[in-house]
């Protein structure tokens, strides 16, 4: 990519290798400030908090996406702004649903100028990809947003933070009160580093509330509202099993190529998404550990039912939490002692310690496109339309011994599998395996090795992509010199993509 500089966003480092780049010796501490006895930190007034914390014109504000398609704390905070007269706004949400397509009207009115996000869906989408922002997207992963807030490179002067709990002092949680949505976990690096941080509440406990997944200290305001939002809309996409028999087949191979990798043994520990192919893997790895007297270790991810019915049901020991898909994971939250929830950061941040992702034997991930040299796309449709982010994609990829996609190989008459794709999330590199209807296709020749004399129909992918092709037709990629409408960041902050405007 011969890209050196991008307006709005600033100098591009090109994407040169998953763990090539190194960290700059900083870090972004919160700002040191004068606690008093008396303080009152509780505003019923949402305009008179954003009077009384300065909140201008030009700055940046964050959102997290637990409640996901039943947020409401967005609106209202927007909506504030529109009253005071605030525009030019950076919106950093880690994630935007289609309950956020009002935010296509506020970027209309000049109120919102520019997205910083890790997943986009909706409006808002179509609204990036069209070029009706004033500024670039900047899509990151869940961990490179992390990575992007603790290193300044994503400065963030107010931080508004939905919590279902809180108490007078900003003691929040999102397992408690009448609107709990879970874990709370893409919103502590934004306590930690925001100028100002404001829980926004509509259940007030006693002081010391219980169980608080960000203490006082990190808390410079509650705003409580009338209702954050709906927690029923955290169950947004498919969250049940696939029917399909094509599908079915795919979770099946891929179930066994996990045990055949030798990975499946006591002390397994594995990532899921909560598409219907990969709760199937899930059920299949379950079907084998059972007929295998297997024991997990942990499992990661987006939290479902069916995750948290492996972990009751003793096939793994711990679950590590950092969103939840449903109420039954909320519930397990809450109640389960080794239900643990963790930040974005512990999760999947590439510069600190030890990310958990990088103790993970095996992650299941899903593509809209994927090239022959396996590289991968999560963001655009093959017409090049915004409807996805990497979220935990590549993330996980990168940590995981093991990273397999799944996909049908031609998905509404279009091929999935082809020679080039329309833009890059997760870099072949960190991709093991593709397993689709048709075989498994390996990009890991130690893996290769092992699978020698597997009964599992291994293909090239090449191979593949003509299949494809001779079903579907070629598949034309039309290189475009339109203006770059989204950066596509890496987790280590490198830029691997551009995706430019329809």
């Amino acid at each position: 990519m011969n890209i050196d500089y991008i307006k709005d966003y600033g100098e591009v480092i090109p994407f040169n290798g998953a763990f090539n780049l190194k960290p700059k010796e900083k870090t972004v501490k919160k700002q040191i400030k004068l606690s008093k006895q008396n303080d009152n930190k509780v505003y019923t007034s949402i305009q008179e908090l954003i009077k009384k914390i300065g909140l201008k014109s030009g700055d940046t504000i964050s959102f997290h996406h637990h409640l996901r398609n039943g947020d409401k704390v967005t609106r209202i905070i927007l909506k504030a702004c529109e009253e005071l007269g605030i525009n030019d706004l950076k919106l950093a949400i880690s994630a935007i649903f289609p309950v956020h397509n009002f935010i296509v009207d506020f970027a209309k009115k000049g109120i919102v100028s520019q997205i910083d996000t890790n997943y986009c869906v909706g409006e808002v989408a179509n609204a990036i990809t069209r070029g009706l922002f004033k500024k670039v997207a900047i899509f990151r992963t869940h961990g490179g947003r992390a990575r992007a807030i603790y290193a300044g490179d994503l400065k963030i002067d107010v931080a508004f933070i939905a919590a279902s709990a809180s108490d007078e002092a900003g003691n929040i949680n999102g397992i408690m009160g009448k609107n709990a949505f879970g874990s709370i976990g893409y919103a502590m690096p934004d306590a930690d580093c925001a100028k100002i941080s404001v829980a926004v509440s509509d259940t007030m406990y006693p002081y010391p509330l219980s169980n608080p997944s960000i203490t006082q200290d990190k808390i410079d305001y509650v705003l409580m509202v009338d209702e954050i939002g709906d927690p029923n809309g955290i169950k947004s996409g498919t969250t049940d099993i696939t029917k399909d028999p094509i599908q079915l087949k795919i979770a099946k191979t891929t179930a066994n190529l996990i045990y055949e990798s030798g990975l499946l043994k006591d002390g397994f520990s594995f990532q899921t998404g909560a598409g219907g192919i990969s709760l199937a893997s899930a059920h299949y790895v379950k079907e084998i550990m059972k007929e295998k007297n297997i024991k997990g270790s942990f499992i990661m991810g987006g939290i479902t039912a069916y995750l948290v019915n492996l972990y009751n049901d003793g096939y793994f020991s711990n679950i590590f939490d950092v969103q939840d898909f449903d109420l039954e994971a909320v519930k397990s939250l809450r109640e389960n002692k080794k239900h643990y929830e963790v930040s974005s950061s512990l999760y999947a941040n590439i510069h600190t310690s030890s990310p958990i992702v990088n103790k993970l034997d095996c992650v299941v991930l899903g593509a809209t496109e994927v090239d022959t040299n396996f590289n991968t796309n999560v963001i655009t449709s093959s017409n090049g339309y915004i409807m996805g982010g990497s979220g935990g994609h590549s993330d996980a990829a990168a940590g995981a011994k093991l990273a397999i996609i799944t996909t049908n190989l031609i998905r509404t008459r279009k091929a999935i599998v082809k020679e080039k794709i329309n833009s890059i999330t997760t870099p072949g590199e960190s991709i093991n395996a593709l397993v689709c209807e048709y075989g498994v296709a390996l990009n890991d020749k130690t893996l290769a090795k092992i699978l020698k004399n597997s009964k599992l129909k291994i293909i090239d992918i090449k191979d593949l992509a003509k299949l494809a092709n001779n079903i579907c037709g070629v598949c034309e990629f039309e290189k475009s010199n339109k203006k770059i409408v989204a950066v596509v960041e890496y987790r280590d902050g490198s830029v691997i993509d551009v995706i430019r405007q329809k």
